[in-house]
């Protein structure tokens, strides 16, 4: 396995679902048990072609939008509030984190570096698992999708979570290029681009081909180095 090196960043911005937990399987299985009662149930498959890196609130839009079938903005809060109850009782079996993620996030924080999430998620969805694993004081800023109009690829998830770490560490962060964001998805590697970011891609949803555009593609957090 090709072990990358990587220069030590101002500050780095983790993905959620798919770079330090594999929930996308879980965010399926809640959501079909939304949607299968309705009549609108999809395969896996084209949860990962069309609905992976979407927030719910994009996902059940698109659902609705794919059936031909209007969606109010009430009866999309009640579904998105639906599917975070579901895909809570879903946790309780636990969570695994990616083999190299929870080793590079303390390793990280331990020298000093900014670090924070950008997720499609609810905090609900998030704020669990981060506490579950330890995890939730190495990152100051957590920007999910309760805090932006957009998901991604629109940049402002990404812009946010920078923003919020440069008022917070103005002598560090100072401008997007020199930080990076860490991704698995095609739309999320282009959010993050779209905000200024460099972009360590994971082969963990997708291949290689598909996140072509971010700066590095890895196999596994395990094999990255950053120094």
């Amino acid at each position: 396995m090709r072990v990358h090196s990587l220069p030590l960043p101002e500050a780095v911005i983790f993905d959620f679902d798919g770079i330090i937990v594999d929930t996308e399987p879980l965010h399926y299985k809640a959501f079909l048990s939304v949607l299968e009662p309705l009549g609108l149930g999809f395969a896996w498959e084209e949860y990962v072609a069309t609905y992976m890196g979407f927030d719910d609130r994009d996902a059940f839009r698109e659902a609705y939008r794919a059936r031909g079938r209007d969606l109010d903005g009430k009866s999309l809060k009640s579904l998105v509030a639906a599917k975070s109850r579901a895909f809570l009782d879903i946790l309780r079996a636990g969570v695994e984190p990616y083999p190299g993620a929870v080793p590079m996030i303390e390793s990280l924080h331990v020298a000093g570096v900014p670090l924070a999430i950008s997720s499609g998620a609810l905090l609900s969805d998030v704020a669990p698992i981060l506490g579950g694993l330890g995890i939730d004081r190495c990152f100051p800023v957590v920007v999910t999708a309760d805090d932006v109009r957009k998901s991604k690829p629109d940049p402002e998830c990404y812009a946010l979570a920078f923003r919020r770490l440069s008022r917070m560490r103005p002598a560090r962060v100072t401008v997007p290029e020199r930080s990076f964001a860490i991704e698995d998805t095609p739309a999320g590697i282009r959010s993050a681009k779209g905000a200024g970011l460099r972009v360590l891609a994971v082969t963990n949803s997708y291949g290689a081909g598909e996140l072509a555009e971010a700066d590095w593609v890895a196999d596994s957090l395990e094999n990255v180095r950053i120094a």
